[in-house]
């Protein structure tokens, strides 16, 4: 990395704009931006562009990105993670490890699947999010979504429900949250995320993150 490219690990409970904000603050920047965001529930690698490595930054968003998630399965929610509203519930009865990796494989490859109602993507130049924030009634554009591999990670009961901890590997433009969505309905159940880490962009790896992390002990 150059010194007009950073690497940090966002915490859970910060928006993007967090990181920017607590950043220029720490660095006594103004001219910073980042490549690729990531939801409040989201942890992991994020790239920052500061000075004229905000140039920069566009190379980075088409590429490719690996994440670690734990699925609930049981649960669904408005938001697609466990942020959002119970829409759904339904117990969960004896999962089979050997069912559930055989599904997961099969989101591997290039689907077309809708976009979370509660995404930046636009309708008619306005966010789906303000519309779903507005209980406006549309249905999400679909989008080519690819996934190079969906590796299985754990299987664990949580209470009623099941978590499965999985990681993939896709392609930019691809929702986890949106996969987590289409696996439940690959094995009859309600699904959503419960979290999910970004490991990769491209050849930058969550490991790269110097120490301290800049993001530590913010405000």
């Amino acid at each position: 990395m150059n010194d007009d490219i950073i690497l940090v690990n966002k915490p859970k409970g910060l928006t993007s704009f967090d990181v920017i904000r607590i950043l220029r603050k720490k660095l006594g920047i103004k001219k910073m931006g980042h490549a690729g965001t990531l939801d409040p529930l989201a942890t992991g690698l994020m790239i920052i562009g500061v000075g004229k490595g905000t140039k920069k930054l566009a190379q980075y968003l088409k590429m490719d990105k690996t994440y670690e998630a734990e699925i609930l399965i049981g649960v669904a929610t408005d938001t697609y993670d466990i942020d959002g509203k119970i829409i759904e519930e339904k117990e969960v009865l004896n999962l089979n490890e050997e069912f559930v990796k055989e599904k997961l494989k099969l989101l591997e490859g290039v689907h077309e699947f809708e976009v979370p109602k509660f995404s930046a993507v636009k309708i008619n130049g306005q966010k789906l999010y303000e519309l779903a924030r507005q209980s406006v009634d549309f249905i999400p554009p679909k989008r080519k979504m690819r996934v190079y591999k969906a590796e299985f990670m754990a299987l664990r009961q949580h209470h009623e429900y099941y978590i499965l901890e999985a990681r993939f590997d896709v392609a930019s433009g691809t929702y986890i949250r949106t996969l987590a969505v289409e696996f439940g309905k690959l094995i009859g159940y309600p699904a959503t995320v419960y979290s999910i880490k970004r490991t990769r962009i491209g050849n930058c790896y969550l490991d790269d993150v110097p120490e301290p992390n800049l993001l530590e002990k913010s405000e």
